[in-house]
């Protein structure tokens, strides 16, 4: 519990602090620096701006909106920095742990065998769904075509998430207190969704993945 404390209450108090602050436009901030493969989990960014429609600060619509219009603006500057840098930039950015060699060969050879559409179905899928934009901008998809699919992608996904947040409302009024007030039930779907994210981002290269380079 203290180890997850310590994870999971800095990135939750970024959060909270910048959708409350900003309203629709902190959504949008923080699932754009998720888009940009940057690890910050839109399965913490959505749930919460849910949890605000029960407040009646927010609409269900206007928080999918901003989920999307905010991916699809981070979708923008990875596709960017993988059409000036290609495969060079991955490979700086899995140094950092932001990304996985793996997870983006992968998302490269989806890319080559299905076409644009792959912008679309991926961000239905977690983790995956934020690396087909730097194998994109790489292979210089067209651009309005993958924001389209992007856009068309991510917004079923928010929609969902922030679902989640409506569903678990009472719950979330224990949010003052970033991690100790958290009922049992949320603590655990917490904790499933944020240890695949961390697993995916930060465990080491299986053997006999291929190397980079």
């Amino acid at each position: 519990m203290h180890l997850l404390e310590n994870v999971i209450a800095p990135l939750s108090a970024f959060i909270l602090a910048t959708i409350a602050a900003w309203g629709y436009g902190g959504i949008v901030v923080c699932m754009a620096i998720e888009s940009a493969c940057i690890p910050l989990p839109s399965e913490i960014i959505m749930p919460f701006s849910g949890y605000l429609v029960t407040t009646g600060r927010f609409t269900l619509w206007g928080v999918t909106l901003a989920g999307a219009v905010g991916n699809v603006l981070g979708s923008w500057v990875a596709y960017w920095i993988g059409m000036k840098s290609g495969r060079a930039a991955a490979e700086r950015m899995a140094s950092w742990h932001l990304i996985r060699m793996e997870e983006y060969d992968r998302a490269e050879r989806w890319l080559r065998k299905h076409g644009l559409k792959v912008a679309f179905w991926t961000r239905l899928l977690p983790i995956v769904r934020t690396f087909v934009s730097l194998p994109a901008g790489a292979a210089r998809v067209p651009f309005w075509r993958f924001t389209l699919y992007t856009f068309l992608g991510s917004a079923p996904w928010s929609l969902g998430l922030a679902y989640v947040g409506v569903l678990f409302r009472e719950n979330w009024e224990k949010i003052k207190d970033v991690w100790h007030g958290f009922d049992l039930v949320v603590v655990l779907a917490l904790l499933v969704l944020f240890i695949l994210f961390l697993r995916q981002h930060f465990r080491r290269e299986e053997p006999g993945a291929r190397p980079a380079g």
